[in-house]
């Protein structure tokens, strides 16, 4: 337990801090997963999903509740999964 009335305040803020960056991640997320499912269903052709996606990933990094390379990455992978949904597949035998 904090002793110092500065220590005491510090878990105060961190507190604050921390339910406002677990609601800002769990947004995302959540897009994220319903994105995925979009492209993966292939129900959403224009990609509305991903764009959504991305908006809040890059809203969560420009706050720095995730860390930039962090949003860059899931963005990529987001892109990568729906151009390959798009294409047919193919067998390889």
């Amino acid at each position: 337990m904090a002793n110092t009335k500065s220590a005491k305040k510090r878990i105060r803020q961190n507190m604050k801090r921390r339910l406002r960056n677990r609601t800002i991640r769990t947004r995302a997320r959540t897009f994220v997963r319903h994105a995925k499912g979009m492209v993966t269903e292939q129900s959403d052709p224009s990609g509305e999903a991903v764009r959504k996606a991305i908006r809040e990933l890059d809203r969560a990094a420009s706050r720095g509740v995730i860390h930039r390379n962090n949003a860059a990455r899931r963005k990529s992978r987001l892109m990568k999964l729906m151009a390959t949904a798009g294409k047919p597949e193919t067998s390889g035998g």
